[in-house]
């Protein structure tokens, strides 16, 4: 009886040794509490980049970020087409991506619960980096007659796709022409379709938040003649007073055939990630981007620098991100 119970003594013991193995098995290789959540210690076999229409300039940058990224670090990329910086936020949001292109001001307001997302705070996503200017565009033609952000009264005008930071633009810029939508004929279009429907002559104008050039703007001013209204001094001041995260910026001339160039403001395109990708695969997707820029094949590439990472980046950066820029000795103006 006594060798018996010794017996299962010995086999309580020996299963009881074996969860606990596995339980730290799972530990060690599961997930570590983070910054803003909790992060998976394994590498991702694939990511998607959530970047805008394919006549913007999120496309073709995520396109090549997807290949640097895969040849650097042995992780499958891929570009995802999308509604652009307000989507981008809800579909990370809603874990159906992992990296992202969007706006600052849309960054700001997701990580804030403003505007768009007062009912949708997005609080799962920290910043990579900011990237380059994302210039305010007012596109028509010279055959519209459009001179001025007043002209548009009345007239046609796309905001851009639902969902995208384009329209908080085109509102605010409204705003300090003592305008508000109603005063256009509003029609919510991506980059291609508007500038197609520019051409068509079914619309007026266009907001076009992008890097310049954009594809679309190109693509427009291979057939007409292509204006791109101003903004004045004094309204840009009165916009940058109450909406500091805009700067004062231009179209150079000679960009889609203009004389002369065109002032005008911008927010910054910045690259974002889910908070739950661990420090090491965002250092390492980091790392590789900024020390891979020379393959970026867009014109924009050549505005992107580490030493502006961080510059009105606005939210939270990845602790992965931060890494790589404390070891480059970046800081934060």
């Amino acid at each position: 009886m006594k060798k018996k119970r010794l017996n299962l003594s010995m086999v309580f013991l020996l299963t009881m040794s074996m969860i606990l193995a596995a339980c730290g098995s799972k530990d060690e290789g599961g997930e570590k509490e983070g910054t803003g959540g909790k992060q998976t210690e394994e590498k991702p076999k694939f990511i998607s980049i959530l970047t805008g229409g394919t006549g913007g300039t999120y496309y073709p940058l995520g396109g090549s970020f997807a290949k640097i990224i895969k040849d650097a670090t042995g992780i499958e990329a891929n570009a995802e087409t999308s509604g652009a910086s307000a989507e981008n936020m809800t579909t990370l949001k809603k874990g159906d991506g992992e990296i992202a292109f969007t706006q600052t001001d849309i960054a700001s307001y997701a990580n804030q619960g403003k505007l768009m997302f007062k009912d949708n705070k997005v609080d799962n996503v920290k910043a990579i980096a900011t990237l380059y200017p994302e210039t305010i565009q007012l596109v028509t033609t010279k055959k519209s007659g459009i001179k001025s952000v007043e002209d548009l009264k009345g007239k046609k005008v796309s905001i851009g796709a639902p969902g995208s930071g384009t329209a908080a633009n085109a509102e605010q810029i409204l705003e300090v022409h003592g305008m508000t939508l109603n005063d256009v004929k509003k029609q919510d279009l991506s980059f291609d379709e508007s500038t197609q429907g520019i051409q068509d002559g079914t619309i007026d104008a266009a907001f076009v938040t992008a890097g310049t050039p954009t594809g679309a703007v190109e693509g427009l001013s291979a057939t007409e003649d292509v204006v791109i209204i101003p903004i004045e001094q004094d309204k840009i001041d009165a916009l940058i007073k109450k909406y500091p995260y805009y700067v004062k910026d231009e179209v150079p001339a000679g960009t889609y055939g203009l004389k002369d160039k065109v002032t005008t403001v911008a927010v910054q395109a910045m690259l974002v990630v889910r908070s739950d990708l661990s420090e090491k695969v965002v250092y390492d997707i980091t790392k590789a981007i900024f020390e891979n820029l020379d393959q970026v094949t867009h014109a924009k590439g050549k505005l992107i620098k580490v030493e502006n990472a961080l510059n009105g980046v606005g939210i939270d950066v990845h602790p992965g991100a931060q890494k790589y820029f404390d070891e480059k000795g970046v800081k934060a103006p």
